[in-house]
């Protein structure tokens, strides 16, 4: 229900003040009662009546729309009272759901389990039990974005860089800048949509039109400014083949008379762009649900009686904790795993103090990973996540990642040493949009060099060459390589099942299944597994970044 109906402002819970929040908690009550009031079944049989003699005059009945509205504010109640980090918004919106069930209207249930489909809700953080600094995390993120989202709470598994991560995203969605709010939000959802990510997508759809973003856009690009239009292609390739942009492609951006771009804006569009091909990454890698409040997140049907039904079985729920079904054999295998591997990691640091290898070495070594890594792939036929069609936010939907070395093409090695986020990068984003360089610049050394020295049941480990191997491999599929890196530690550390889930995550994330996720280390907590999936997203959005910039570089020299 929109502010313009007069009815429902939603604006006063994001208020640290709980007096404002109870004044707008009583205003929504009474706005809510009253429109389940018109709606009710007491209500219905006249309300039958009048629609029958308005259908016999050729009118229109007012009531679908009064029960749209009533649904999507119920849909945000139900949210609140699960998802709110205020107690007294959480109680208040589930008083107010259970007096317009009185009315004998339905209500709304959540549909999923938790904010991932890949992980227990039993293990990650339940809003309401969160210690402090968890909770001025939730606090901030809920008066900035009005809501807790599944990302957050997910990501909230490293506290530190969940700190970092919203510092930037609200400073790149709300703060000054070179764009207009409703731009930013389009360009998220133009950089969300050419991974097919509904969840991403629907996010800033709501947040678009709060900010005042024409809805004539949202029925497809073209409906959108040539301006914008404009971008498709470079939001294409930078999500897909970001080694094919040069400075001509820049040049026709800046250069296009009245629909053209000013460098700080461009910079502003490119660090959007990165930034939601990369939060794509981490939806799908770590299984994100639907908001409650958004399609696919809650139902007005009633449970059955085995206390699930149809639509929690599309969801991938089956009424069995599957963590209880896991056979005795995998469970000693992945010890086995996590054993060997730290077992790999002493040897290569005891060779590494032996002796180095020869910079040709080195060289061949990273090709023959760069080669190899063309030949993981996930299998097609494995079942992802159902995604709503939102193609019509981009153009050209056959376009998608291909290894840069198909079909006879050769595309030059990046060398790290020629052009850097630290010696050029982060200055010339400085420079076009301050503060952004150093936002991003400490939201990548907070993912590459988290740790808590433990790997599994292990503690007291140094991660830093697994992080590095990483890193690197996901550089090493951008064509991007560093010199003084031996790439024959990739293979040392980087089993198959994990390359494939690397890969998969950071190149086509719409791909990614459970299965996947749960064929890598096994053994690990879930917790280390979304730490993965931070380094995937800032490596895969500095990778982006790096060509985007050095094409920016050129046509500027």
């Amino acid at each position: 229900m929109e502010e313009r109906e007069g009815e429902v402002r939603w604006d006063g819970l994001c208020s640290r003040d709980a007096a404002a929040r109870a004044a707008a908690l009583d205003h929504i009550g009474q706005a809510v009662l009253r429109r389940g009031e018109t709606v009710a079944p007491a209500a219905a049989a006249t309300a039958a009546a009048a629609a029958s003699a308005r259908a016999a005059a050729g009118l229109l009945a007012p009531g679908a729309a009064a029960r749209d509205g009533l649904s999507a504010a119920l849909a945000r109640l139900l949210m609140l009272s699960k998802r709110c980090p205020f107690r007294d918004v959480r109680e208040r919106s589930e008083t107010i759901l259970g007096r317009v069930q009185e009315l004998g209207i339905r209500i709304p249930r959540p549909l999923g389990h938790g904010p991932s489909r890949f992980i227990p809700e039993k293990e990650t953080i339940q809003v309401g039990n969160e210690d402090a600094m968890m909770h001025t995390l939730f606090a901030d993120s809920f008066a900035t974005l009005g809501r807790l989202d599944n990302v957050t709470l997910v990501m909230v598994f490293h506290p530190q860089y969940l700190e970092s991560f919203l510092k930037t995203q609200h400073y790149l969605l709300q703060m000054d800048g070179p764009l207009p709010l409703h731009y930013r939000h389009y360009i998220g959802i133009m950089a969300a949509a050419r991974h097919q990510c509904s969840y991403l997508v629907n996010l800033h759809v709501n947040d678009f039109l709060h900010v005042g973003g024409d809805p004539k856009w949202l029925n497809g690009l073209e409906n959108a400014p040539q301006k914008l239009q404009n971008l498709g292609e470079l939001n294409k390739m930078l999500a897909h083949r970001p080694w094919l942009i040069t400075k001509e492609h820049i040049e026709q951006l800046l250069k296009t008379e009245e629909n053209s771009w000013s460098l700080a804006e461009l910079i502003h569009a490119v660090v959007l762009l990165t930034h939601y091909h990369s939060l794509a990454s981490f939806t799908f890698g770590c299984g994100i649900s639907p908001e409650i409040d958004c399609e696919g997140g809650h139902t007005f049907r009633p449970p059955s009686v085995s206390n699930y039904c149809i639509c929690d079985i599309t969801n991938g729920y089956h009424g069995v904790d599957e963590n209880h079904r896991m056979p005795v054999s995998i469970s000693l295998s992945s010890v086995c795993e996590v054993e060997a591997l730290m077992e790999k990691m002493k040897q290569l640091q005891e060779c590494r103090d032996e002796e180095e290898a020869s910079q040709e070495e080195m060289a061949t070594r990273f090709e023959r990973e760069k080669r190899e890594s063309m030949f993981v792939c996930s299998s097609e036929d494995e079942e992802s996540a159902p995604a709503r069609d939102v193609s019509r936010h981009f153009e050209d939907t056959s376009y998608g990642y291909k290894d840069f070395s198909r079909h006879g093409m050769h595309v030059p090695t990046f060398r790290v040493q020629d052009y850097s986020w630290e010696d050029h990068g982060y200055s010339l984003v400085n420079r076009l949009y301050p503060d952004v360089g150093q936002l991003l610049d400490e939201k990548f050394h907070i993912a590459y060099n988290l740790t808590y020295n433990t790997m599994a049941m292990h503690k007291d480990v140094d991660t830093s060459m697994l992080r590095r191997a990483i890193w690197n491999y996901i550089h090493c599929m951008f064509g991007i390589r560093y010199d003084d890196y031996d790439y024959g530690e990739i293979n040392q550390l980087l089993d198959r099942s994990f390359k494939v889930y690397i890969k998969t995550v950071v190149c086509t994330p719409e791909k990614t299944t459970k299965r996947m996720y749960d064929s890598f280390w096994r053994q690990f907590e879930h917790s280390e597994k979304v730490h993965v999936n931070l380094l995937l997203v800032e490596a895969r959005m500095q990778a982006e970044l790096l060509y985007a910039l050095r094409a920016i570089t050129r046509y500027m020299t």
